[in-house]
């Protein structure tokens, strides 16, 4: 009877101890990016001896002897934390759903487990190049595929990547310019275009006037280290109004002194013949100069790649997205590492829309935890601890009183 009495204040003080606790922890992770705030939840203690009620149709039960409160802590796994951009290259965040976590993988146990946390980075083992997060956890993706696209199956991310990106050979060409109708015999255009094995030569483009026709030219090409030239003599003919009218299409064949070699498209319909300079307008072409590595990043939809001098990217992994059918039942393991259990269901892999519509390049998810809330929780469970320390010093005054009639 004397320690049934003491009962519900000392379980009201360890309860709302662990509470101040829970709201302590919260505040001290109010900046902890991908951070999902705890909260004590209490439940009624009821002593363990049932009163039975009823008849013979039926039975019915109650509890007697009430001995105070329990408590338990609850993760809001799901609640939405505010995205913030960041400056990082490899920091990126998920929004937009709270069913979705990033995949890490432990590398001596194989344990697998689940974040929102998104600010990784990269560490050195054994001569790879891993991504992992802030404990070393390596990040989980689809690893790129050389034909393009991304595999099936996730893993460990490695970023590997060529150090140099070779040069794009020219295919296509499109040029925009001016042959003068009078005063020159002949007129040369400069095109740069890109070999296999060069960054760039300039290969001339010819005109010469043909003797007896009128508003008639002949087209040859050379160009620098290697030779160029049609399968079929070329004459460009222009209308009396400067229009070209034949032919708008041809094809180039360049023959590099390597042994390198590449057919270029040529487009030329946008050539006219006016009187005037014989000044180039504008050129496209499609080869590209050869690139040095440069940084390496996640990017959009939650690819990591690598970004070269010339322009040029080169795919190297996907994030893996995780979700569940009950992701608030996820243990957590710290305020920002989770574990799935028998309570969340089957862990399912998101598929690539979930990833080009929630995820987040060089950004993070703020804390769920807020000063404001935080504060006022901590002023409520201040008072109800306060109030349970009377209630205990009432009992012991009124248990010493008992004693001291007895004497």
């Amino acid at each position: 009877m004397v320690l049934s009495s003491f009962m519900p204040a000392v379980t009201g003080m360890d309860a709302q101890a662990h509470a101040l606790g829970t709201v302590g922890s919260n505040i001290a992770n109010i900046n902890t990016v991908g951070y999902k705030a705890n909260e004590t939840m209490f439940r009624t203690m009821l002593g363990a001896t049932p009163v039975v009620k009823g008849n013979q149709d039926g039975l019915s039960g109650s509890r007697v002897d009430i001995h105070g409160v329990g408590y338990y802590d609850r993760t809001n796994v799901t609640h939405q934390g505010l995205v913030r951009a960041s400056n990082n290259s490899y920091d990126v965040a998920i929004n937009g759903t709270g069913n979705a976590f990033f995949t890490l993988k432990d590398r001596y146990s194989g344990d697998v487990y689940y974040t929102r946390a998104g600010d990784f980075r990269t560490v050195t083992t054994n001569g790879q190049l891993y991504l992992v997060n802030n404990s070393g956890l390596r990040v989980q993706g689809f690893p790129a595929l050389e034909g393009g696209g991304f595999g099936s199956t996730p893993d460990d991310i490695v970023i590997s990547y060529p150090d140099k990106m070779p040069s794009t050979p020219t295919t296509k060409v499109s040029i925009t310019a001016n042959v003068p109708a009078s005063g020159v015999e002949n007129s040369n255009y400069g095109i740069t275009v890109y070999g296999p094995n060069n960054d760039g030569e300039t290969m001339n483009m010819l005109f010469t006037k043909v003797e007896g026709k009128i508003n008639t030219w002949n087209v040859t090409f050379n160009v620098n280290g290697g030779t160029a030239g049609t399968a079929e003599p070329i004459e460009a003919v222009f209308s009396q109004d400067g229009k070209l009218l034949s032919p708008k299409n041809f094809n180039v064949t360049v023959n590099w002194e390597d042994g390198s070699s590449n057919n270029i498209a040529m487009n030329i319909e946008n050539m006219t013949q006016y009187d005037g300079s014989s000044g180039i307008s504008n050129i496209t072409q499609d080869g590209k100069e050869s690139g040095n590595f440069m940084f390496s990043a996640i990017g959009e939809e939650g690819v990591v790649y690598a970004q070269y001098s010339n322009g040029k990217t080169v795919n190297i992994a996907k994030l893996a997205l995780t979700g569940f059918p009950a992701p608030d039942n996820l243990t957590a393991v710290s305020g920002t590492l989770f574990e799935a259990n028998n309570t969340t269901g089957n862990a399912y892999l998101l598929d690539e829309g979930a990833n080009k519509e929630f995820v987040k390049s060089q950004a993070l998810e703020n804390s769920t935890a807020t000063m404001e809330s935080e504060f006022s929780k901590m002023v409520v469970v201040q008072r109800a601890y306060g109030l349970n320390t009377r209630s205990f010093t009432a009992v012991d005054e009124m248990l010493q009183l008992i004693v001291n009639l007895k004497t």
